[in-house]
């Protein structure tokens, strides 16, 4: 499955009692995220939800810069 960026995405959902967990699973970046919703849900719905936070987790990565100052309080041994 590709998500809204053309990128492969692959999704797996499990079944636990009344709930469902699903997780997508970003395959360039190997980034996984989980969702849990209830077994009524369709699959249409948890897969939409699973795709927005992935998207929304790839997007919070991008913004922090590798070559930005570490600001955490500390020292760095």
């Amino acid at each position: 499955m590709r998500s809204r960026h053309s990128r492969e995405v692959l999704l797996e959902y499990i079944e636990v009692g009344g709930s469902v967990r699903a997780s997508a699973i970003d395959v360039e970046t190997g980034t996984e995220v989980c969702i849990v919703g209830p077994a009524s849900a369709g699959e249409a719905e948890l897969r939409r939800n699973a795709l927005a936070r992935l998207d929304y987790v790839l997007r919070q990565r991008s913004v922090v810069r590798e070559d930005a100052p570490d600001r955490r309080p500390g020292l760095l041994v």
